[in-house]
This record gives C-alpha cells, structure tokens and sequence, in this order.
C-alpha cells in the first residue's frame, strides 16, 4: 500500500479539474498507525478491487480538512480516540452514514444517533498496580481521589484524549461539581507532574516512582510483546476498576465518513468492511482490542487477562460531556 504524499494529492485533484478519470480509489486520513491499518485495507482491496490511498499522522487531520475545504481528497478519517471523532463532528467535517450492515454489526452504544460516525474497537481505562508492592486491587475511579493514595498515582497529562474520555465518564456519571472535586484529590495524590504516555506510567511503578497508574489496555498486550517493556509489564497487575458497580470506563478508536467525500458509496463499503468480523478479528489480534462487534472473540492474550464488566454508558455521553471535561481540567490545573 503507498501512503499518499501532498504531490499525489495535488497531481489527482488536477486529473479531477481536467476531466480525466481515475482508478477506483478512497483516500483515508488515518490517526491509527500502519502496522495496525495496512493490512486490513490490503484485505479490503482484494475483496473489492477498490484502492486505498492513506495519509498517516499524529495531529492535526481536523485543521488539514477544513483548509482543505472542497478540494479534499479524503473520504474517511479513522482515530485512534474518541475526542477526535468529536473534533471532526464540532467542526462540521463529517456527513452521515447510511448502512443498514453497519448499524447492525455496530451496537447502538458504539455508534453516533445520527451516523456521524462509528466506534471500530474499544479498550479499557484500566488501573495498574505494583505487583511487588501492592498487588491486585478492587478498587473505583472514585477511589483515586482518596487521600490514602498520596504520592502513589502516575499518568499522562490529562488533557490528553483518553483521560478527556474518562472525566467526560465521571461528569455523566456524577456531574461536573463532584467531578471537579475528584479531579482535585487525583491531582494532589499526583506521584510526579502528569507526563509521558501510557507505557511510561508503568515503566513509572516498576522504577518505584508511584504504585498504581492509569492506561488503556492494549498497552499492557503491546509491552508484553516488547523484549525490553516486557520488565514493565511484568512489575504490575491490570485491574479492572469499578467492577462492583457500573464497570470499567470504555474508549473507542473510530471512522467517520469526510464532508466532502465523492467516493460516498465506496467509503461506506469500507466502513462496512472494518465493522465485519474479518476486520474486527484483525484488530483484536494485531493491538490487542476489544471488538465492538458482539460476536467477535477477543485474542488470546486479551482473553487470559480475565472477563470484566464493562460501562454501558453510550459513547455518545461522552461527546455530550466531552467539552465539560476539557474545561474542568484547565479549571483546576490539573497539567500543571
């Protein structure tokens, strides 16, 4: 698969100005890495004949469509996170889809009311914990804020999407003035500065920096493959927090159809394509995910690490509370 280059993208946009026909081809801007992408569109082009140009990056797909405007090349954008999907949706760059196959592999929590997009996977927030000094724990989200754990938390900065992800949760849970209250007693149980990404708050406890720390799944199956992050993933327990009550708060990766998209009806068979259980099995097995489609089992890793349950709350309660989250964090500094 080649990744699309800027020159590519100008040289098809002056074919389209001049009349000339091109090959059947979607072009998709793509948060997820190529490792975990490639070889699931490789998979759809062969059953489809449809060619799939990707442009991968870290940031900023939602600022390069809108000064792209009309002339866009893209069709679908797929995130790595929720707050993306809402990025997209906020700033009017998605359109609607209509799929009858998507709606019914995509359960109605993973999925926007209006089919602004759709979740592809999901993982969980889980809390990590010192296998030498602590052990396993059954513990809360809520439980974080506790003053017995002073000095004993490690995590990425919290505005980073997956800890949006999670105070949004916690507003719709418990609504924004206790929330606000929980943010301050995690910040001042903070071992350090709210840094790094998720890996480096586990390397954080085995170094004995904190004992417990907040990341998503995936990360634990991804360091257990690494020889050298192995030493970290091997130094802590995955707990599934809230397992008492209304279980463990639940992010999604996702795909939305682009605004102005002139591949419509082949962007949707793609759409279809990584709702199926082919792609739903690639993702499970190639990151260590959890499918969103119902019938699709998890990998074998994934599937030693125990059953859970899960929060139901719709992702869609998420977005709702999404903007609440990112102003709670700056209202309490909590990156600071």
């Amino acid at each position: 698969m080649r990744h699309w280059s800027k020159g590519a993208a100008l040289i098809g946009l002056l074919l389209a100005s001049m009349g000339v026909a091109a090959a059947e081809k979607l072009t998709v801007y793509s948060y997820r890495q190529p490792f975990l992408i490639d070889p699931i569109l490789q998979d759809f082009t062969t059953k489809t004949g449809i060619e799939v140009e990707v442009v991968f990056s870290k940031k900023g797909i939602a600022e390069r469509i809108k000064r792209e405007g009309r002339l866009s090349p893209v069709d679908l954008v797929l995130t790595s996170d929720f707050s993306r999907l809402m990025e997209m949706v906020d700033m009017g760059l998605v359109q609607p889809v209509n799929s009858d196959t998507v709606n019914n592999n995509i359960p109605a929590q993973f999925r926007d009311p209006n089919n602004q997009w759709f979740a592809l996977t999901s993982r969980v927030r889980n809390v990590y914990s010192s296998k030498e000094r602590v052990g396993a724990v059954d513990l809360n989200y809520e439980d974080l804020a506790d003053p017995k754990f002073k000095g004993k938390i490690c995590m990425r900065q919290g505005q980073h999407p997956y800890n949006v992800s999670l105070v949004a949760s916690m507003i719709a849970h418990h609504g924004e003035a206790d929330t606000e209250t929980w943010l301050k007693g995690v910040k001042a149980n903070l071992a350090r500065k709210p840094q790094g990404n998720d890996r480096g708050q586990v390397k954080a406890v085995k170094e004995g920096l904190c004992d417990y720390a907040i990341g998503n799944s995936y990360y634990y199956g991804k360091m257990m493959q690494d020889a050298e992050q192995k030493t970290w993933a091997d130094a802590v327990v995955l707990n599934f927090p809230n397992q008492s009550n209304r279980g463990s708060h639940i992010n999604v990766s996702g795909v939305a159809l682009a605004k102005y998209s002139a591949n419509v009806d082949n962007a949707t068979q793609l759409i279809e394509y990584l709702s199926s259980d082919q792609a739903q099995q690639q993702y499970a097995e190639l990151n260590m995910e959890y499918p969103v489609k119902a019938d699709v089992p998890v990998s074998k890793m994934v599937a030693s690490w125990g059953e859970f349950k899960a929060d139901d709350l719709p992702i869609q309660a998420l977005a709702d509370n999404h903007a609440a989250a990112v102003k709670l964090l700056n209202k309490v500094k909590f990156d600071l």
